[in-house]
């Protein structure tokens, strides 16, 4: 192993990152040992030191950090203490980019969790930071990340000041990522720089959130009724869910570049879902998996949908899946009037229905023939049945009608 050239000798260490590894590799040779200094990744799984007794974890921890130049990236999944992570960070924060942390270890310390989030301040020069499992009721003691990008918090105990109070310590972020957090019921992110933007809040999803970042192009949220977003100019793709609550009340200027619209949940006030398409107009990507509408507690149909006029309002959507109500909105009686010879889709490549009921077999029917007849450019057609009741007397039939369709245009439609 002495003789092998420097260069590979490096090239071999840039994938050695597991802290047992790069322990086991200093003992390999006077020469490998002299190069663990250089290396600029450091990763401690969760159960490195099950099988460790004569040392602590935090004396570890400290001795490789401490042996290594300039460490760039250290991930931490194994439980340790706050003091030792600000020892840590007192020797390598002036290097560290990427900091990645699993601090879930004692959440009901509130004091213990309020010393590690306040060690990652001296961090100064972080690019990325990723915390897993966070008790931020009590605000981080952190001074401005001017380099920060990239923050990914998942599994956070938060309210609105102190999340706000931590988001401002990141002005320059690009990428935020919140999952599976809860305590907050009025999220406000001011971000000038964000272009990249995914919530998920637990709780009765009756969250409202703001958004005011003007070069936004994803936003993904979750488990909001209100949301409000001040600049859209740049917005490409929209995923709004609720799969606790209902979503109510919408506000977006205009949404000149959004190219893909999904919209999820159990239950949309009808007027959300309108605001919402009538917004859409140029999107080239949507998917509806609302199951009811209903502004109260009491859980509606959708209400009728031509679908003549649906497609002169979406010329250029090139892709659409179709789940449950929305596909039932569809295929009314009356859904097909205003069709003429002159009625065409233009640009629709794409269809995914999803069909979870017999009911209007024979609307449902003439849709999905009417899809295949005026989408000129359509190429593929998947049908999935999802729970559909086989007690019901018309099911068998119905199936035998899909089966039958689906061998008529066997080189598009096919059935999941």
């Amino acid at each position: 192993m002495d003789f092998l050239p420097d260069a590979i000798v490096t090239c071999i260490l840039v994938y050695v990152t597991n802290a047992k590894d790069v322990a086991s590799a200093s003992c390999v040779s006077k020469r490998w040992k002299e190069s663990i200094p250089y290396l600029n990744k450091l990763v401690f799984p969760r159960n490195i030191f099950d099988d460790v007794k004569r040392f602590s974890p935090d004396e570890i921890i400290e001795q490789m950090v401490s042996s290594i130049n300039k460490l760039e990236e250290l991930v931490v999944y194994c439980p340790f203490s706050g003091s030792c992570l600000a020892s840590w960070l007192s020797m390598a924060g002036h290097s560290l980019q990427k900091l990645e942390l699993k601090m879930d270890d004692n959440l009901i310390d509130l004091n213990s969790c309020s010393r590690k989030l306040d060690s990652i301040g001296a961090a100064t020069n972080l690019e990325s930071l990723k915390l897993w499992g966070v008790n931020m009721t009590r605000g981080p003691k952190w001074h401005t990340f001017h380099k920060l990008k990239n923050l990914e918090i998942v599994g956070a105990v938060t309210d609105d000041s102190n999340l706000h109070a931590a988001l401002g310590a990141c002005p320059n972020l690009s990428n935020l990522l919140l999952l599976g957090c809860e305590g907050a019921t009025d999220v406000f992110i001011e971000l000038p720089h964000l272009e990249k933007c995914k919530l998920d809040f637990n709780g009765l999803g009756n969250c409202s959130l703001t958004v005011n970042s003007r070069n936004l192009q994803h936003l993904e949220v979750q488990g909001f009724s209100g949301i409000r977003v001040l600049e859209t100019q740049f917005l490409r793709d929209l995923i709004i869910a609720n799969t606790a609550g209902r979503v109510s009340a919408l506000d977006f200027g205009k949404l000149v570049a959004l190219e893909s619209l999904e919209m999820r949940g159990v239950q949309w006030c009808w007027h959300a879902i309108h605001y919402m398409l009538q917004l859409a107009s140029e999107v080239k990507h949507l998917l509806m998996k609302v199951e009811f509408t209903g502004d109260f507690d009491a859980l509606q149909p959708f209400p009728e949908i031509d679908i003549v006029d649906f497609f002169n309002s979406h010329p250029k959507l090139t892709k659409f899946e179709i789940h449950g109500a929305m596909f039932a909105a569809l295929c009314q009686r009356n859904s097909l009037r205003n069709v003429d010879s002159r009625f065409m889709i233009p640009c629709l490549e794409e269809v995914v229905v999803t069909v979870r009921s017999p009911l209007n077999a024979e609307q449902k029917m003439s849709t999905l023939e009417s899809l295949i007849n005026y989408g000129k450019k359509l190429r593929k057609m998947r049908i999935r049945i999802l729970q559909m009741k086989s007690s019901h007397s018309s099911t068998d039939d119905f199936f035998e009608d899909i089966c039958k369709f689906t061998h008529s245009h066997r080189r598009i439609v096919s059935i999941e």
